[in-house]
């Protein structure tokens, strides 16, 4: 790829040059002025966020490839862009976006007019994934009901697990709120519904 040509155009920014149409350096593809950026400090952007996102508990590699994903213009670059950026191969790109698909983060799409497939994070990612999150509590929340009929609301174990419910409930009826709350100040941030 040459030095002119830009690895994170987005295939549908309609009107323009394609994928990977030379620009102009400081340009976009679409024309507008774009500050220039230092792919070292991309890439150590990239692997200090991954290593953050490995510490909570995502394997490395979803995590390299999701920190390259946000780190992209388009959101989206395929297998090969991931590959060379991260330097991995095409199975670890596809054990990765298997892995962040599972988890709501990353989706599938076909590049228009080839036989590529980009992986694209989605609009509105993080509430997207805590979305995800809704119905895996409902379901802790479900056994942690059967534990304190199970073993009894008055004894240790059965408090303990009874707290436990109260929690995942109150964090449920909080969440909903916060839900609500984000959607109407990323509409103020960002101007997106």
């Amino acid at each position: 790829m040459s030095p002119n040509t830009s690895p994170n155009a987005s295939p549908n920014a309609g009107p323009g040059p394609a994928r990977n149409a030379t620009v102009t350096p400081g340009q976009g593809p679409d024309g507008v002025p774009q500050p220039s950026r230092d792919p070292e400090a991309v890439s150590r952007f990239v692997e200090r966020f991954a290593a953050q996102l490995t510490e909570a508990g995502m394997p490395r590699m979803p995590s390299r490839v999701f920190a390259a994903l946000l780190a992209s213009d388009s959101g989206g670059l395929s297998s090969a862009e991931l590959g060379e950026q991260l330097q991995i191969s095409p199975a670890a790109v596809s054990g990765a976006v298997r892995y962040l698909a599972q988890q709501h983060m990353v989706s599938r799409e076909r590049e228009p007019g080839s036989r590529r497939d980009l992986y694209r994070m989605h609009g509105n990612q993080w509430y997207e994934v805590l979305s995800s999150r809704d119905g895996l509590i409902k379901r802790w929340e479900d056994a942690l009901r059967e534990g304190v009929d199970n073993l009894g609301p008055t004894t240790p174990a059965g408090r303990r697990i009874a707290e436990t419910l109260a929690f995942f409930e109150f964090v449920e009826t909080e969440y909903a709120g916060m839900m609500e709350r984000w959607r109407v100040r990323r509409e103020e941030l960002f101007g997106e519904g």
